[in-house]
C-alpha cells in the first residue's frame, strides 16, 4: 500500500497538527468499511484473552469499531500523541467496552511500552497513521511487545486530496491557489515525494508474511461536512490561512455546491488493510 504523498518529516507534532480538532476529528474522518473490521475481528480467532494495541488511534474509531463485533477483547491500550484525543476515544469506549480494561500511552507510537505485564497485543492497528509515524521503530517496538501470533493491520484509503474526482480536483486547486503548490503539512512544512512503500516496510520487519485485502467504499458528502473535515486535516487547517480562512470556506463551499448533485458528493475510494504476521505466525 503507497501512499502517494509522504509527509516531510515524521517528527511533526500531533498536537500541532490535531490538538483543538478533536470534536471534529471524531465527526467528520469517516470509519472503518464494516468488511474491514469483520477481517479484524477474525484474526482474533482462537485467541481465548484478545488484546488490542492501536496506534495514532485518533478518536479511537478502530477499537470503537470493533468492540461490538469482538466483544471478547480483554484489554486494549490507546497510543497518541495528542492528549486531547485519546480523552475523546477514552469517552467514546466507555459506553461499549463492557469488562473491557482500557489504557492510554501519550506519545510517540514507536516508544509504547505495556503498563502491565501480561497484556501482550494479540493485534496490532494503525488506521490512517502510519504515514505521520517512525516507521521501522514502530515496527521493531511491535515486534518486542506482541504475542507470539499476532495481527499488525496498517490501514488506510488516502484522503480528500489524493482522491481523484473533478469535484476533489477543484477543491484541491482552490487549496494551492491559497496556501501554494505543495500539499501542506503541519504548522509550516510540507509533504514530500514518495518514500518506501508500506509493504517495503513490512518486509523488512519480523511482521513480513503481508496478505493484501481491499474494499471498494462509496461515501456521500454534503458540502458542509466536507468544510468540517478540511478543518481536521494537516494540508487545511484553519491556522494556515491565517486570516483568509473564512474567504477560503466562503469560497470552497460555493466550489462544492456547484459540484453537488442532490445535495451531495460522491466520493468512490479503496479501504486497503494490509495484514502482516511473523512468518509461520498464522494463528
Amino acid at each position: 500500500m503507497t501512499r502517494p504523498n509522504q509527509p516531510a518529516s515524521a517528527a511533526v507534532s500531533d498536537d500541532a497538527l490535531f490538538g483543538p480538532e478533536a470534536d471534529a476529528y471524531a465527526r467528520y474522518r469517516p470509519g472503518l468499511p464494516d468488511a474491514a473490521v469483520h477481517l479484524l475481528a477474525a484474526t482474533q480467532h482462537g485467541v481465548p484473552a484478545p488484546v488490542l494495541l492501536d496506534l495514532g488511534t485518533g478518536t479511537g474509531q478502530v477499537p470503537r469499531a470493533l468492540l461490538p463485533v469482538l466483544p471478547r477483547l480483554v484489554h486494549i491500550d490507546l497510543v497518541d500523541l495528542n492528549g486531547a484525543m485519546l480523552e475523546a476515544a477514552r469517552a467514546a469506549l466507555e459506553p461499549v467496552r463492557g469488562a473491557c480494561t482500557v489504557d492510554v500511552f501519550t506519545g510517540a507510537a514507536h516508544t509504547f511500552a505495556p503498563a502491565a505485564p501480561g497484556r501482550a497485543p494479540t493485534l496490532i492497528t494503525c488506521c490512517r497513521s502510519f504515514h505521520w509515524m517512525a516507521r521501522p521503530e514502530v515496527l521493531s517496538m511491535a515486534d518486542q511487545v506482541a504475542a507470539p501470533h499476532a495481527a499488525v493491520a496498517i490501514m488506510g484509503d488516502g484522503s480528500l486530496w489524493t482522491h481523484e474526482a473533478d469535484w476533489t480536483a477543484d477543491l484541491r486547486e482552490l487549496i494551492q491557489r491559497y496556501l501554494g503548490e505543495d500539499r501542506r503539512a503541519g504548522t509550516g512544512g510540507t509533504y514530500a515525494g514518495p518514500g518506501r512503500s508500506y509493504e517495503e516496510d513490512l518486509a523488512d520487519s519480523a511482521f513480513s508474511e503481508v496478505a493484501e485485502h481491499c474494499f471498494p467504499v462509496s461515501r456521500t458528502w454534503a458540502p458542509e461536512d466536507v468544510l468540517g473535515y478540511l478543518r481536521t486535516t494537516s494540508f487545511a487547517r484553519p491556522a494556515l490561512f491565517a486570516d483568509h480562512h473564512h474567504e477560503f470556506e466562503a469560497a470552497a463551499l460555493r466550489l462544492l455546491q456547484e459540484h453537488a448533485s442532490g445535495g451531495v458528493l460522491e466520493e468512490n475510494a479503496v479501504f486497503t488493510v494490509l495484514l502482516a504476521r511473523r512468518p509461520g505466525g498464522a494463528a
